[in-house]
């Protein structure tokens, strides 16, 4: 935990269900003060919790690194359109480059992914993060009222939309054609499920602490390198990796799954201090760098 506030894991575990939509705030705000020894405490514990966007930024907007310009992609068959953030190496100009699809959590496009796409284009990437609350007025700058208009768009709908932020990206005339996925939470599932879904058509993909695809019997259809990872304490997902793991070795399908020691739900996002985990972010980010060098920079 990298935090100077001690927050203990009945916090952790009050926060997820918080923000999965499990419990309401009162319920959430119940728990806290269970375990909290004073009401300062409690406060210290929920703000450690809660996201803070600009201390967790790696990648400034004006970095001079990059360039970044907000994009709408046709989704016809979905909602309409998804809009999101375009990244890419500044000093790249027109070059093609291989591309990055980043999915966020179930909150919608909040400052955080968008800070993961800018982080790709420094790597030498184009990235693009769309947000699924496009056709709810977009992410409202508000993890918990992203969290409420995430429950009111229509989920078939919503996947339409990132399939097709997909195709949009590997088909840019600025692309090479190549093409990763990586996502968080739902993200990660949504990463998983592309894999299957597009098949050929997707190089690789790295989801973090995402539900595997629905069926297993569907992995067979994956084509492109799995890269996965969980934090040790993520006790589900932990336990539904195995069965996962089995199917892609079953396929022939190139893969790797990492589980981090003294790691959780979340551990990447360096906004949420109280689950943000460094060592694990760190090494976990590294090796997704290295699979996205290998498997879409240097796809054949």
């Amino acid at each position: 935990m990298d935090t100077k506030v001690q927050v203990p894991a009945e916090a952790i575990e009050a926060y997820d269900l918080f923000i999965h939509g499990h419990i309401d705030r009162r319920a959430f705000m119940g728990r806290i003060n269970k375990v909290a020894v004073s009401t300062v405490a409690a406060a210290a514990m929920v703000d450690a919790l809660m996201p803070n966007y600009a201390a967790g930024q790696q990648v400034k907007p004006d970095d001079p690194r990059i360039t970044t310009r907000r994009e709408s992609v046709a989704s016809p068959d979905g909602n309409g359109k998804i809009d999101g953030l375009l990244a890419r190496p500044s000093k790249a100009g027109n070059t093609k480059l291989p591309a990055i699809l980043v999915i966020h959590e179930n909150r919608g496009l909040n400052p955080h992914i968008e800070d993961v796409a800018r982080r790709f284009a420094v790597e030498g990437f184009m990235a693009f993060a769309p947000d699924t609350l496009t056709s709810v007025g977009g992410y409202p700058g508000d993890d918990e009222k992203g969290g409420a208009l995430f429950g009111k768009v229509d989920r078939e709908k919503m996947q339409i939309d990132l399939y097709n932020a997909a195709v949009w990206l590997k088909n840019r005339p600025d692309s090479t054609g190549k093409l990763g996925v990586t996502g968080f939470c739902f993200g990660g599932g949504v990463a998983n499920a592309l894999a299957v879904r597009m098949g050929a058509d997707l190089n690789a993909a790295a989801p973090f602490y995402g539900a595997a695809p629905a069926n297993l019997a569907d992995v067979s259809k994956i084509k492109a390198a799995i890269l996965v990872h969980h934090g040790a304490t993520d006790t589900r997902l932990v336990q539904a990796w195995p069965a996962y793991e089995a199917a892609l070795k079953a396929a022939g399908v190139p893969h790797e799954g990492h589980i981090y020691e003294g790691a959780g739900h979340g551990f990447n996002n360096d906004a949420t201090p109280a689950r943000y985990n460094k060592a694990a972010a760190d090494e976990a980010w590294k090796r997704t760098v290295d699979w996205f060098n290998k498997y879409v920079r240097d796809a054949k």
